[in-house]
């Protein structure tokens, strides 16, 4: 029995050894539902996470223009560039990288594209022909393999 003298600490690690009205201790009840929001948790990103089927990795195109924004984010960094069709209209191209932790790894940095850079980057495009791709090399080891792809700024070739 507990008495005015015991801890706040004593009296909550108390509770654990009621049991509830089904004959189940809160202990067994807390822990359930530990486990059961720990899975709810781990399983969101995973959800999230997409793969590469929107991507046509038996083909690379070679987009010519000039940057109009970098965006060094999680969960992917991108490139915008707009460029030039054959018709001479403008497509406004979104290309996809890994994230930033990856990227640094192969010598990218914030500051490896700036707007007005005029650049030259080889992707792997999308499916459905819209101007959307991803860094990267066609084939059969077509991954996100930026380091293998070419890339020139501003008439430089980039070599991480």
């Amino acid at each position: 029995m507990l008495n005015k003298r015991d801890n706040i600490a004593a009296r909550v690690s108390a509770l654990a050894l009621v049991p509830t009205r089904d004959g189940r201790s809160l202990v067994k009840f807390l822990l359930a539902f530990a486990l059961a929001a720990s899975g709810v948790i781990v399983s969101v990103p995973l959800s999230a996470h997409h793969g590469n089927a929107s991507y046509d990795s038996t083909k690379t195109v070679t987009v010519k223009g000039t940057v109009t924004d970098y965006i060094w984010a999680n969960p992917h960094v991108f490139l915008e560039v707009d460029s030039k069709d054959n018709s001479g209209n403008t497509l406004h191209w979104t290309i996809e990288a890994q994230n930033p932790l990856s990227q640094t790894e192969v010598g990218w940095t914030k500051k490896t594209f700036k707007p007005g850079d005029e650049v030259i980057v080889e992707i792997i495009p999308a499916k459905n022909g819209q101007p959307f791709g991803r860094f990267g090399v066609a084939g059969p080891t077509a991954g996100l393999a930026t380091q293998k792809s070419l890339i020139v700024i501003n008439g430089k070739q980039f070599k991480p």
